[in-house]
């Protein structure tokens, strides 16, 4: 019984979501944009809030 050769374990290149960004203090590209995210909700509601109190 003739054994059929195992091929060469290759890694899958790494796609650009499991790059690390080059941005300090974040870890993951999730992390940016849920940062981003979330200061335009706080400038949204900023702008909301501050049209009300000056108009």
């Amino acid at each position: 019984m003739k054994r059929k050769p195992e091929p060469a374990s290759q890694e899958p290149p790494a796609s650009p979501e499991d790059e690390i960004p080059g941005v300090p203090g974040f870890s993951t590209w999730r992390g940016v944009y849920l940062f981003v995210l979330g200061a335009f909700l706080c400038m949204v509601a900023a702008l909301a809030i501050f049209s009300r109190l000056y108009s």
